[in-house]
């Protein structure tokens, strides 16, 4: 039996904590995917990373075992839920960054999981800029261009 120490439950919580800054931004600019979502995915990343990791040191020379193919479901697993927020409206399609950023949470609870947490910060902060200086240059080229939202 695997014990719950101080360490595991950092990173449990590291990985709350930076999925619930991107989903905080995500709910000041009014999308769908929130707090909860990108909470739970970076979380859920990082316990999927956290489980693989346990269960190879369990059975370490026992049985072939491969972390990364934890980290690679999680990937795919993570692209079914960033389709499911894909919507077609006429002939855009929306949700796109919404998506993006959930995958992109499931990075970072992956990397805290790895124990990279300096690589899980920096993403985070990334992140952040990517959703609010690029939307804001992104929208100031739209209105010079003069494209309608």
């Amino acid at each position: 039996m695997f014990e719950l120490t101080s360490s595991l439950i950092a990173k449990l919580l590291l990985a709350l904590l930076l999925g619930t800054v991107i989903g905080t931004e995500r709910v000041i600019a009014h999308k769908s995917a929130g707090m909860r979502t990108y909470a739970l995915v970076s979380l859920g990343s990082a316990l999927f990373v956290i489980i693989s990791q346990m269960v190879a040191q369990k059975f370490l020379g026992q049985t072939m075992f491969d972390p990364l193919r934890v980290a690679s479901q999680i990937i795919v697993g993570i692209g079914f839920l960033g389709g499911g927020m894909l919507i077609l409206q006429g002939e855009r399609v929306v949700g796109l960054t919404t998506a993006s950023g959930v995958w992109v949470a499931a990075g970072i609870g992956m990397a805290v999981g790895f124990e990279l947490y300096g690589l899980a910060i920096i993403t985070t902060i990334l992140t952040l800029f990517i959703f609010t200086i690029l939307w804001f240059i992104e929208h100031k080229i739209k209105e010079w261009r003069g494209y309608n939202k």
